[in-house]
């Protein structure tokens, strides 16, 4: 939309002035808690509030950050791109967007428009559970507050409409002229170094191997067409890529597998990574990874996944690899570390970092040009070769830590966005080069109590997964003893009402079922979920329990992904991404003898 992606949440920040003051005046969060995931963000947005900035948070459930909110939207889930198509409505009828930025730097306004026009904050109301007071309230202090940031987390990218709502919250920041601006939401432009995503080798594929990545017929904005017509466009503006990565689609890969379709899939890798309990559906997960030719893992510890791999080889951990970060490319700050640990102490232990395996097997294979740095180090020092500095002179000079100065207002000084018209593209014709609406909107999940009242009658429940919970990182962390000792259960939150009516007290084992299965999880009362929905914990997984088939250090057990759709009908059609938030189940007290 932008012709170069915003901030990433990762390393957002509120900008202040030199009074140390924020510049931003309103802060609009979807589906995040960053008390729980970003910790920093979370710190920022406190002193914030302090200070003056109205904070509005669009959520599911009560979350630390929803009580620190000025408004608190609690919404259906599977709804957020309703809610945001109601408030960009209230912003264009009620006259509050910037006229002139829209009018001079914005493309396909009048057919926005025109798409708004049903998503009345009455018709929204119905839609979402929000009342239309609060939705037309929200819309008016976001647009009114400038300058304003808007962020979303992965309760909306978890979404069969995730695009939809991303591209949605982004049209609403451009009508009211808050991006491009101090104390908006910041377009970075090309890195100041070389950023992770050039080094990928993806760019070294002919057309006709890009061709063959699974799931490029159908989810082409993430896979490589859609790549590609962004690409084009960054170095026409920018002379550089910003070179984000193109996706194959997991649930078709693991289809591919099974059926051998498109083509037959028979080995995987997986690096510090765990699907199967981080992937959806792992059932069909299991059953693809257990018919492979070879399946190798490369981890810290042995987790499910590395118990039915052929070969588990140990990883070097943070403390025992340098570290750059260069915030994806979309930053000016730029983050360094030196290993703390050696990797490998002779007669004791060999750790390999990701990248001197992955060049050593690139090397066997015959690709040593594609490979020219020795070692992870030597990547940083490639890396930040155009600020003609090594990682050394970095931690020397900097302690690690390098902010450039940042420039707003690019777009004028410019001429333009980096985008095909030229102009924040509120209809995209990126979208509409690949086959898709160029506009957004909203349609209900596939599986809500709306859309399959039949299956509702067994399963009247919402289950929403993934919400961040401390002290554990996705499903990492479960095998130290002292952290387990903290937290040592899987949580279900559910209403105080709803778990009355099912005789289920605090604490109580329950099962939560779906039609893909049921896992077992202790209820936690909690009055800042709908009676309507319940939240059950990801990531878990217990080390303690045998790690030999079929028990898999209880994979089976509280896996919240055990009841996860994955169906690639089911898939946000324009990237694929999975429905996590959207389920129908029922709950059940676990009988005690």
């Amino acid at each position: 939309m932008f012709g170069w992606p915003l901030r990433h949440r990762s390393v957002f920040v509120i900008d202040t002035g030199p009074d140390g003051k924020p510049l931003t005046k309103c802060a609009l969060i979807f589906g995040m808690d960053p008390s729980q995931s970003v910790l920093r963000l979370w710190k920022t947005l406190m002193d914030a509030k302090k200070n003056g900035t109205k904070i509005i948070v669009a959520d599911p459930r009560r979350t630390r950050t929803a009580e620190l909110a000025d408004l608190w939207l609690q919404l259906r889930p599977g709804t957020d791109a309703a809610l945001l198509m109601a408030m960009i409505n209230v912003v264009i009828q009620e006259n509050l967007y910037d006229k002139e930025f829209v009018e001079n730097w914005c493309y396909g306004f009048e057919d926005l428009k025109e798409r708004v026009k049903e998503y009345t904050a009455e018709k929204a109301a119905a839609i979402t559970w929000v009342p239309a007071d609060k939705i037309r309230e929200a819309a008016r202090m976001y647009a009114t507050e400038r300058p304003g940031v808007s962020l979303h987390g992965m309760g909306t990218e978890h979404l069969e409409t995730q695009q939809e709502a991303i591209q949605a919250r982004l049209i609403l920041a451009a009508l009211c002229n808050n991006v491009d601006v101090r104390g908006g939401d910041y377009i970075n432009g090309p890195s100041k170094c070389v950023p992770e995503t050039d080094l990928q080798g993806g760019r070294f594929l002919s057309s006709e191997q890009r061709k063959k990545q699974i799931g490029i017929d159908r989810f082409r904005l993430l896979s490589w067409p859609g790549r590609e017509l962004i690409w084009e466009q960054n170095r026409k503006h920018w002379g550089s890529e910003c070179g984000t990565y193109a996706y194959a689609h997991t649930p078709s890969l693991m289809r591919a597998i099974l059926t051998g379709k498109p083509y037959p899939v028979r080995a995987v890798f997986t690096a510090n990574n765990n699907p199967l309990i981080t992937l959806p559906n792992v059932k069909l997960v299991y059953k693809a990874l257990k018919s492979l030719d070879l399946y190798v893992v490369k981890d810290f510890t042995l987790t499910p996944s590395a118990e039915i791999a052929d070969y588990v080889l140990p990883t070097a951990c943070w403390a025992e690899r340098p570290a750059l970060s260069t915030g994806h490319g979309l930053d000016n700050k730029i983050l360094a570390g030196e290993a703390a640990l050696p990797a490998i102490v002779p007669g004791k232990h060999e750790y390999w970092t990701d990248y001197d395996f992955f060049r050593a097997l690139g090397i066997s294979m015959g690709q040593a040009d594609y490979w020219p740095w020795k070692d992870l180090e030597a990547v940083f020092d490639y890396q930040l070769g155009p600020l003609e500095m090594t990682l050394k002179q970095l931690m020397a000079q900097k302690n690690g830590a390098l902010s450039l100065p940042e420039e707003f207002e690019k777009h004028r000084k410019r001429g333009g966005f980096g985008t095909p018209t030229g102009k924040v593209e509120l209809k995209s014709t990126i979208l509409e080069k690949l086959g898709y609406d160029p506009l957004p909107s909203h349609w209900e999940p596939h599986e809500s109590p709306l859309s399959r009242p039949d299956l509702a009658k067994d399963y009247p429940l919402m289950l929403i997964t993934g919400g961040r919970f401390l002290p554990y990182f996705h499903s990492e962390l479960k095998h130290i003893d002292s952290v387990r000792k903290r937290y040592p259960d899987p949580k279900l939150q559910i209403n105080p009402e709803t778990a009355g009516k099912f005789d289920i007290k605090d604490g109580d084992w329950v099962w939560v079922e779906t039609i893909r299965g049921r896992v077992r999880q202790r209820a936690d009362l909690f009055d800042g979920i709908h009676p309507q929905v319940v939240h059950g914990q990801h990531g878990w997984w217990f080390p303690e329990k045998p790690g030999e088939e079929p028990w898999l250090h209880g994979a089976w057990e509280s896996n919240i992904n055990v009841l996860t759709d994955d169906d690639p009908d089911h898939c946000d059609p324009r990237s694929g991404g999975w429905p996590l938030k959207t389920a129908l189940c029922k709950v059940y007290k676990c009988k005690t003898y």
